[in-house]
């Protein structure tokens, strides 16, 4: 009878604790992803305004650990942090959570169905390029039009992409030609990454080590 209700109690503290744990390294990796937001920087060929940052690793990390509802959480959690230290009165943040989200999101959900190194590939192929071709749409009907209509006026935004190409101030184009490779090579970057340490990771992320 003793034994029974040991059995009981142990299982019980292994169902909480595999409730908890999810919380727990998304709140971890959450953190890790807010201070590698900070350590942005520019990049040559590009505005300066777009910044370049790694924040993206900690949020596809969980993604193929815990599923990619986890990895969204984590892309929100940062940038909900973030806003304490904005400087763009919240729409860098916004842009930032629209492209990170759809990026884990669909990597994630690619890796669930496949958890090979193929499926792996596969997955962050398959969310970089989602997230670049997404980022025309959200930037041209959502953030720009916001940016411009806040911070920046539109003559001058263009500007600064007219000072490395001109595009006879067509912002469609100069979207283009420069934020969706910026955002594919940067999703790829992150990928790369990943898929060297992800590995070594998991069993810490899931618990089994």
């Amino acid at each position: 009878m003793k034994n029974e209700s040991l059995n009981a109690t142990s299982k019980e503290v292994k169902k909480n604790s595999f409730r908890i744990r999810p919380l727990v390294v998304t709140a971890i990796l959450s953190a890790v992803s807010f201070i590698l937001q900070l350590l942005e920087f520019s990049v040559p060929l590009v505005p300066e305004f777009l910044k370049f940052d790694f924040s993206d690793l900690p949020a596809l990390l969980c993604a193929f650990a815990l599923g990619p509802q986890w990895g969204v959480a984590v892309c929100l959690i940062k940038n909900l942090f973030h806003l304490t230290v904005t400087g763009t009165m919240g729409i860098g943040e916004l842009s930032n959570f629209i492209l990170a989200a759809v990026f884990t999101a669909a990597a994630g959900a690619i890796y669930m169905r496949a958890k090979t190194r193929k499926g792996a590939i596969a997955a962050s192929l398959g969310g970089s390029v989602l997230c670049a071709v997404f980022s025309l749409a959200s930037n041209y009907f959502l953030i720009y039009p916001l940016y411009m209509k806040v911070l920046l006026p539109k003559e001058t935004l263009l500007a600064m992409y007219e000072e490395i190409l001109p595009l006879d101030g067509n912002l469609f184009a100069c979207l283009a030609v420069f934020n969706l490779p910026f955002t594919l090579i940067k999703c790829l970057l992150v990928s790369l990454i990943v898929f060297f340490i992800y590995k070594p990771l998991s069993p810490v992320l899931k618990g089994k080590g």
